[in-house]
Formats: C-alpha cells, structure tokens, sequence
C-alpha cells in the first residue's frame, strides 16, 4: 500500500488493526504529496510491486487510460457501499461507466462570511443568491465596512477550477453535458452567466477587488481572516482554521451558508475527492486482488462494523468524509460543531457536483480557460467570447484525443 504522508500514525494503526484481524501482511509507504504523483507514475512504469494506493479523482483518468489502476466494481461487496457514499463521490471515482475504487476523504467549495459584518451593515442573515451578494455588498462598502466585501481567488493555479466550478454550478450551468462535449459557451447553462457576475462584480459594482486575478486561494484565505472581506469562497476544510483564535482575527464570527444561487441555479457547488485504487498488477493476480479488496473495504468501507478510517481521518486531522451515516455520529458532530454547524456542513456537501472537466487534455485545456476568464475580469474580451474560446479548444482537443 502507498500513500501520501498524511496522518501516517492512523494509517499505520488501521493497517496494524487490518492485519491483526485478517493475518495479512502489508508493506507501507508513503511520500510528501509534492511528489506523490511523480513518484507513483515511477513505481507504475518501473514495475515496483503495488497493490493499494491513494488516488486523486483528477488523476483517475491518465491513471486508467494508462493500464495502471483497475477497476473495483465486480467486488460486490466494495459497491454495496455506494448506497451510503454521497453521489458526486462515487461519479468521481467512476471513468468510462467503470469504478475505480471507494473514497476516503471529501471536501467541497464553501461560501464563508463574517456574521458580525453583516449585522454591521443592517442584515439579519447571510445572502442566499448572488445578486443578494451584490446587494448586501454594495451596503457594506457605503458604509465603509469593507473596501472588496467579495473575496475571490481568481489567480491561475490548481484551486482555480473549484472556484470556476462552484460559480458555474450554482449559476446552473455546466462546463461540459453527460457526453464530455463543451456547453460552457451556452448563455443559460453553460459558463458565461457565472463569468458575466464576476465580471460586474469587479468592473460595474466594485465589490470584488480587480487584484482577485492575481489572488491565489491561500493569499486570499489569510485576507479574508485577517477581516479584510465579509464574504469569501473556500474549500470548506478551512473552516476549522477561521474560527481558530490563535490563526484568525476573525474567529467566532465566521459561519457557512449555502451557496449563493444564481437567477437559473440552486446552492450547487463543486466538491472534489480522494479515493483507495487497485494496482493493475494486483488485479491480475486473483488471490492479491481479493486481499486488495479487502484492504479496500478495510480503509474505504467498514472495518469492522463501522466507517473506522474515515471517522479516524476526521478526528484526527479534520479531513471531510464522503459516506453520509458518519454526519449521524455523535463524535464527529460535537467536532464540526466546536466550529462550524454540521446540518450545513451536510446539505451542502449533498449538493456537491464533481468537476466535468476532468479528462486526459484537462492540463492542456485548463491554462487556456484560465487565462480567457482572466481577461474578461480585467475587460480585455466580452465573457461570452472568452468562454467560446474555451469551447472551441475543448472540442479541438477531444476530437484529437
């Protein structure tokens, strides 16, 4: 088994509890994730011996497409527990109508705001639409409570996609339809509208700061602790950090609402995922892939009896969980409740969508995409233009796939 150096002492002991329980012995290994995908595509094309490793959902399809990892779904006993798993999890881990495992460890993209900012400024709850987002912001910014109320990370890095996505989904809109070709280009439910509204925001309604081009997720996160913005869009893990005192100026002040809606969205949001995989080379073996699937089921599904690993995760380093019973636990909702509220927490994690761009050429499309969405915010293209250049090289780069 291989994994990314993440809570090592709990894996570690539900590895021990693994084979004190079934007799089977495991090797395990782990690497800093900086250099995890690397150095598995290594061991892949080296031959080293595999059986179980962590797998990122955007790397299930190179992973796939390459021979490497198997597909779990003839083990009846690992897909019973889709029942149970929320559903933009298991779509995550399936390509091409197969199933490549069960997940560990979730999380999706929050909307974040600091309830004392909107009391300042004369609101008794937090805004549910995106136009009331504009409203409670231009508020704010009269009464001189916040320069940029709006707080978004729009800089060209890994964390762009998940907040493009949110904004697309709550907005109603899709990158892509069910086949994988490009919608984003459609007015109503494609990408344009959620790019129109980051577009007045920063340009027509200056509630979103011009500078958001060049905000990476963690620079804006600190700007947004440090009680510069009353909302902010982040991955709902940092939660647990805004309320913390010793991290954040603004801790006890900060709660979650469901995404802001747009005029043709409900409170969608993207949510991206962490999975256990099968190494092909253990699949070939029938004896080594049913100990395979069984460590699967050991550290995906119930140990036990229970949701063992996944709860241990959260306990432990606070990493979210993709089976739904675990919101039912008594522990874990005394944990989420010291900083966030939990009946929250799981609605919007129900509302959760996987990202639909997710293929082979997405590294090849996504530098372009993030540079069209940057020059319609600085005013440089229409939104509907940059986003019909996006289209066009999606469907160049699948046709040539």
């Amino acid at each position: 088994m291989h994994a990314w150096s993440a809570a090592v002492d709990t894996v570690q002991s539900h590895l021990n509890a693994f084979t004190n329980t079934t007799g089977i012995p495991v090797n395990y290994g782990n690497s800093p994730w900086a250099q995890y995908r690397e150095g598995m595509v290594t061991k892949f094309v080296g031959g080293a011996p595999l059986d179980m490793m962590w797998v990122s959902d955007a790397w299930l399809p190179e992973w796939a497409e390459a021979g490497w990892i198997s597909p779990i779904d003839e083990y009846d006993f690992l897909t019973a527990y889709n029942s149970e798993a929320e559903d933009f999890c298991t779509d995550s881990m399936t390509y091409n109508g197969r199933q490549y495992g069960l997940t560990y460890y979730t999380d999706f993209m929050a909307f974040f705001y600091d309830e004392s900012k909107i009391k300042e400024a004369g609101f008794d709850a937090p805004p549910a639409t995106w136009d009331e987002v504009v409203e409670q912001s231009l508020v704010m910014k009269e009464k001189g409570i916040s320069d940029y109320p709006m707080m978004l990370a729009m800089a060209q890095e890994s964390w762009l996609i998940e907040f493009m996505s949110a904004l697309v989904y709550s907005h109603g809109g899709r990158f892509t339809d069910d086949a994988g070709a490009s919608i984003m280009q459609h007015e109503k439910d494609g990408a344009v509208e959620a790019l129109q509204w980051v577009v007045d925001a920063v340009d027509k309604h200056g509630i979103v700061s011009p500078a958001c081009v060049e905000t990476g997720e963690l620079s804006g996160l600190k700007a947004f602790a440090s009680g510069n913005h009353a909302f902010a869009m982040v991955a709902k893990y940092r939660l647990r950090m805004l309320n913390d005192p010793a991290q954040s100026q603004i801790a006890g002040n900060v709660k979650q609402a469901m995404m802001p809606k747009g005029a043709n969205g409900d409170h969608n949001t993207v949510g991206w995922m962490r999975f256990h995989g099968m190494a092909t080379q253990s699949a070939q073996d029938k004896q080594r892939a049913e100990n395979a699937a069984r460590l699967i089921e050991w550290f995906g599904g119930k140990a036990n009896g229970e949701y063992k690993f996944q709860k241990l995760l959260f306990l432990d380093i606070g990493a979210g969980f993709g089976v739904k019973p675990l919101f039912e636990d008594a522990e874990i909702q005394a944990a989420y409740n010291t900083y966030g509220d939990v009946d929250t927490i799981k609605a919007q994690q129900a509302l959760a969508l996987k990202k639909d761009v997710v293929t082979p050429w997405f590294g090849e499309w996504a530098e372009t995409n993030g540079s069209a969405w940057q020059s319609a915010i600085l005013g440089n293209v229409e939104p509907a233009a940059a986003i019909q250049k996006s289209a066009d090289l999606w469907d160049e780069l699948k046709s040539s796939y």
